[in-house]
């Protein structure tokens, strides 16, 4: 694990500080938890928030929770050059155009249908693909 050098990253001084800190990185432990079980509940930020908690309160939580083997698949990518391989990238964008497509009929077809709500919706996915096969192709300076 990489410390940071700067002071920002050093506990907190405040003892209230310390324990709400710690407190907030457990909720994000738990949702991040969640969010390895539920589609559409985001894992990776979730601990990133907890990291930046524990490392701000208490850095024993910090390294137990790099330490969990249910959270070793997100935190690799976390690591400083790490890339996406191109299978996941694949499937992620096979997932996330079913996911559009279905959205957009859903807003689209039937009596009340919206058609530039659907349009929106294919529009926003071809703004978003291009960042995700980005996440594959990060060069590790840029890390």
């Amino acid at each position: 694990m990489v410390r940071c050098p700067t002071p920002d990253c050093r506990p907190a001084r405040s003892r209230l500080t310390r324990w709400l800190l710690a407190g907030l990185g457990t909720a994000c432990v738990g949702l991040g938890a969640l969010g390895v079980f539920l589609p559409g509940l985001p894992t990776t930020v979730f601990l990133i928030a907890a990291s930046w908690c524990f490392a701000r309160s208490c850095p024993w939580l910090e390294e137990r929770l790099l330490r969990l083997p249910l959270f070793a698949p997100f935190l690799g990518f976390l690591e400083p050059g790490a890339r996406v391989p191109r299978q996941t990238l694949a499937k992620a964008l096979v997932i996330m155009w079913i996911a559009i497509i279905v959205s957009a009929a859903a807003v689209g077809l039937g009596d009340d249908g919206r058609p530039g709500l659907a349009a929106a919706v294919i529009g926003l996915g071809l703004i978003g693909s291009p960042f995700v096969v980005r996440l594959g192709q990060r060069d590790p300076d840029d890390a």
